[in-house]
């Protein structure tokens, strides 16, 4: 199989979060094979950049030729090029070589404020590298400095688009992440056309490296073949996941993470194996009895989750059948809002509590857990505000909060003892599917 190669030139971030380090990430982790030509060091962490040492032009020069000359490239990323004389050599190096799709992320200032490119540099990034971009990716303090325009609306944006692609680029995306607003809009401009990519913002101090990890996706996307639009379309939820799931690491702003989009996709075999594990087991139990007449359903959410499409459980359910249970089918992923909307409420308070089952509620089975030593919990449907009651699905969501807001912890078992129209209910936690059933199997 063929790999595809992108050449990411950019500083070095001795914290791991940014430059290189999260471009290569980036680009492994999409299936692209990274080279690297370094500009500058830089002593940096989660806190700002405290030293910059930057390489001179010459080796810059001997680096790209090294890479170029023997293994190629199919895409070329920019980003930290601190110096007009490094932007000169890159510029003469892409034409050299012939590489025709060019992603530039015009990087100017660290999330800190330091500055990683110099005042002459700018004007050379203009005049020189641009016109050579397939796409540039600034986001509102780059475009401001590039164009002289004040951003602070979509239409300030789309300005600001137009202007840098008469620079010479043949795409521009305007990164708006930092406009007010509940979503975070980003606009693409291909000369023809507008684009926007909207998505939820996520407020998080987690967010160093998101224009790197941006500009890596897109660059290996088109390296993959995909055109522009769908190349931004997919890199935008690249990097929302890897904000949304950004790693808590250092004393000051940490960095996304681009494992979060590739943990899930590995993931989903396992939550489905699990699953089908964990039922052909209590297949073999006589648990006819704790069915309800509802049914039941076994879920088991991906790492991340963060929507029900992200639950994988049974469609048709988990329904008696003599003194067992029996199943229409394997599990699915997005096949029980119910159960999902369970998980995805406990995951919210403890991301560890991936798992859960409803069985039939008796004030007898309640006994026997708690004198097991079991954490029993329950909420009373009759406080549940009316508001909740109209809105179709948010009463499980609602109680199993409630509880979780109280306890401060996740307990094993939660119950409710019905409501008119509402069978009453226990919710079986657990980490994995395993953990549930054998939780379930002490009521045997």
């Amino acid at each position: 199989m063929e790999i595809k190669r992108i050449l990411t030139i950019a500083g070095s971030d001795s914290g791991g979060g940014a430059g290189i380090q999260a471009d290569l990430k980036t680009i492994t982790l999409l299936g692209g094979y990274g080279l690297s030509v370094v500009t500058a060091l830089t002593a940096q962490n989660t806190l700002g950049v405290f030293s910059i040492h930057e390489l001179p032009s010459t080796f810059v020069s001997e680096q790209m030729d090294s890479v170029l000359s023997d293994i190629g490239a199919d895409v070329i990323k920019t980003g930290m090029l601190a110096r007009a004389d490094i932007i000169e050599v890159v510029v003469k190096k892409i034409k050299q070589y012939g590489i025709k799709t060019v992603v530039v992320d015009p990087v100017i200032y660290s999330k800190s404020g330091d500055v990683l490119l110099c005042e002459d540099g700018r004007d050379k990034l203009i005049k020189r590298l641009i016109p050579l971009a397939s796409v540039v990716t600034p986001n509102l303090l780059e475009a401001t400095i590039l164009t002289g325009l004040e951003l602070n609306s979509k239409e300030d944006m789309i300005k600001a688009a137009k202007k840098i692609y008469r620079m010479g680029a043949k795409g521009v995306v305007i990164k708006g992440g930092h406009l007010k607003g509940e979503m975070a809009i980003d606009i693409l401009y291909d000369g023809k056309r507008f684009y926007e990519f909207c998505s939820k913002r996520i407020e998080s101090k987690n967010t160093h490296g998101t224009g790197c990890t941006y500009a890596s996706a897109i660059a290996t996307l088109l390296a993959k073949g995909d055109s522009l639009p769908e190349a931004v379309r997919k890199a935008k939820e690249f990097v929302s996941l890897a904000i949304e799931n950004g790693l808590d690491l250092g004393k000051g702003s940490g960095p996304v993470n681009p494992f979060a989009n590739t943990l899930k996709e590995i993931k989903k075999y396992e939550v489905l194996n699990e699953l089908c594990k964990a039922l052909e087991i209590l297949k073999k139990e006589r648990i006819g009895h704790l069915i309800p007449e509802v049914s039941s359903n076994l879920g088991y959410a991906l790492p991340y989750a963060k929507s029900f499409e992200d639950v994988a459980a049974f469609p048709g359910r988990i329904v008696r059948f003599r003194e067992s249970i029996e199943t229409v089918g394997a599990p699915e992923f997005g096949a029980s809002k119910h159960i999902a909307n369970i998980i995805l409420s406990v995951m919210r308070f403890n991301p560890e509590y991936c798992s859960a089952m409803n069985i039939r509620y008796s004030k007898e089975n309640i006994l026997k857990l708690r004198k097991k030593g079991f954490l029993v919990a329950h909420f009373s449907r009759e406080a549940e505000p009316k508001k909740i009651k109209q809105r179709e699905g948010s009463s499980l969501e609602w109680g199993v909060s409630e509880v979780l807001k109280k306890l401060g912890k996740v307990p094993d078992f939660i119950y409710d003892e019905g409501d008119i129209g509402k069978e009453p209910m226990i919710r079986v936690l657990g980490r994995n599917p395993i953990e549930v059933i054998n939780k379930i199997k002490t009521l045997i």
